[in-house]
């Protein structure tokens, strides 16, 4: 099975991009989900179709899920919400605030993932296509599960032995209720699904690919998500430049447009060697539906095959002694490293990412550390 991830700056066609290569898939032969984790849900109007909470076949071998969050939350950790109204409702809260305050923040694009965790578990799909949110917030839910994981690993065990002895205590005292086994066990459930989901997301069979319009400020933005998406151990493996101005019988006005973007075109090439750039020309109207959205597939990709696996080495590699991370465009300055026992952190800019190193390197020294055109070599003692 097949996994593409789509993602870039709000407004640069993501979306667009995403539905093209679904439907070109299913004109291919191959059996394909489209789903999206943006809680705009504007893949249905790219793709001309009204659908319900269920995979829906909107042609032949393409099929859309738009998730039924509030169905979906209730499902997956239905016991935590329903623990936290009571202890609202102990406090005093009335029935509908307490509603309010359980749903949780950015729970529609991780119930999105959890969905899209249960959908290949299936083995029903050759690809999946998943149109992401823009690239903050899709980096903040790529690197939700190993976060958590860093989180929960630690506190809930121990949390569930000062659970024991100060329950009684406190409920008691504060007449507050303490989570139970059912509570514990939902969010050790929720645990699982979101390592489940990382393990999916970075294995041998799924991919990221970025889009971006020829523009400065947009370019800068794929460049930063590019080097983020590496350190939490996302493989890109095709860059999309959209909206492009075909040279072609340009006046005047076009003609600056087309010397910027080439110029522009010119940057990501350096930027993003040796990663393809699928290009999508500036059309003379939306694409909207099914055919239209095929055609945009067939311009996008030309002769390529979309869906090979991918090539490239996953970015975090352990060979020997040696750690190697890919940090595609990351300057010395903007990388930080420390070690804390068992665990090496890397820092890129305000984003960080905390590795459990494996036994073969957990009790060993760092030797050395370098950051030499985009690859963090971490070098311990033998």
């Amino acid at each position: 099975m097949r996994v593409l991830l789509f993602t870039g700056k709000g407004g640069v066609g993501k979306t667009t991009a995403a539905a093209a290569t679904a439907t070109l898939a299913a004109q291919r032969g191959l059996k394909t989900l489209v789903v999206s984790t943006d809680t705009a849900h504007s893949l249905a109007d790219a793709l001309g179709v009204e659908v319900g909470d269920e995979p829906v076949e909107i042609a032949p071998a393409l099929h859309l899920h738009q998730v039924d969050t509030q169905r979906s939350l209730e499902r997956h950790w239905g016991e935590l919400q329903e623990y936290l109204r009571n202890v609202l409702g102990e406090l005093g809260l009335d029935e509908i605030t307490s509603e309010e305050i359980t749903v949780l923040p950015g729970a529609e694009e991780v119930i999105a993932l959890l969905e899209l965790r249960e959908q290949a578990q299936t083995g029903r799909w050759d690809v999946i296509v998943v149109d992401c949110a823009p690239t903050a917030e899709t980096l903040r839910l790529l690197a939700l599960p190993e976060a958590l994981d860093w989180h929960v690993s630690k506190l809930l065990p121990v949390g569930r032995r000062i659970l024991k002895i100060v329950g009684p205590f406190v409920k008691s005292m504060a007449r507050v209720s303490t989570p139970g086994d059912d509570v514990m066990s939902a969010t050790e459930r929720f645990h699982r699904g979101m390592l489940e989901v990382r393990e999916l997301l970075t294995g041998p069979g799924a991919s990221v690919r970025l889009v971006f319009t020829p523009e400065s400020v947009v370019l800068a933005e794929a460049r930063r998500t590019l080097t983020l998406l590496n350190l939490y151990g996302y493989r890109v493996d095709a860059v999309i430049a959209n909206r492009v101005f075909p040279s072609e019988g340009a006046d005047a006005w076009r003609a600056r447009w087309v010397e910027a973007q080439s110029r522009f075109l010119g940057e990501a090439e350096q930027s993003f060697a040796p990663l393809p750039i699928h290009t999508v020309p500036y059309l003379a109207a939306e694409p909207v539906g099914v055919e239209a959205l095929a055609e945009v597939g067939e311009a996008l990709y030309g002769d390529a095959d979309p869906f090979a696996a991918p090539t490239m080495d996953p970015p975090l590699r352990v060979e020997g002694t040696t750690l190697t991370l890919d940090l595609p465009g990351a300057r010395k300055g903007d990388v930080d490293l420390a070690r804390k026992g068992e665990e090496l952190i890397v820092t890129a800019g305000p984003y960080r990412r905390i590795i459990a190193l494996p036994a073969a390197l957990s009790r060993r020294k760092v030797a050395s550390a370098a950051l030499d055109d985009g690859v963090l070599e971490v070098r311990f003692e033998a």
